[in-house]
């Protein structure tokens, strides 16, 4: 009897410890992972893809690959729009435009850096001056969805702030999102 007993012990004792690793392991996993969760969702919640303005221009032979590419862009095909857009932006007289969906392309696939590079392009270019809110707006996601939250809180509360800002009332929602 009393070897049972203490066998039952032993074994109580070995399940204990066995389940006290596995806890804690379970707790440093969670607790590496938690708060880039938390990131991921606000990323998923902020970032809306640009709207297509593209697709129902007139197809010529030299946006017959642009009008292809969003075409899946559309289709919401982020995959097969960033290969189509990429192509299209190898020629010398690419509609830039090109670029901005091509950064949404990027941050539905999960890709904020690659998406900041274009949108640091298109901010660059000539068009800077008629795609200053979407840059702006779309990097401030980049920041967001990378983990930079910092960077995405500063350039949110400067949009939030601007007088007149595109983007002006989803970065009130962001910065209300990430204040701590």
């Amino acid at each position: 009897m009393r070897r049972e007993a203490a066998r039952t012990n032993a074994m109580r004792v070995r399940y204990f410890r066995t389940m006290r690793r596995s806890l804690f392991l379970l707790l440093v996993i969670l607790s590496a992972c938690g708060d880039r969760g938390s990131t991921d969702d606000l990323c998923t919640r902020t970032f809306t893809p640009y709207p297509d303005l593209v697709s129902n221009r007139i197809r010529s032979n030299e946006n017959g690959a642009l009008i292809d590419a969003m075409a899946l862009y559309a289709q919401q095909d982020y995959a097969g729009a960033a290969v189509g857009l990429e192509t299209c932006l190898k020629r010398r007289d690419a509609d830039k435009l090109a670029r901005l969906y091509l950064a949404c392309s990027y941050l539905a696939l999960d890709r904020p850096f690659d998406a900041e590079l274009q949108l640091d392009h298109l901010e660059h270019s000539t068009l800077k001056e008629a795609f200053r809110d979407q840059c702006e707006w779309y990097t401030v996601v980049c920041w967001l969805c990378s983990d930079q939250k910092d960077r995405a809180l500063e350039g949110a509360q400067a949009i939030a702030e601007a007088a007149r800002h595109t983007y002006r009332k989803q970065a009130a929602e962001l910065v209300k999102a990430l204040a701590p």
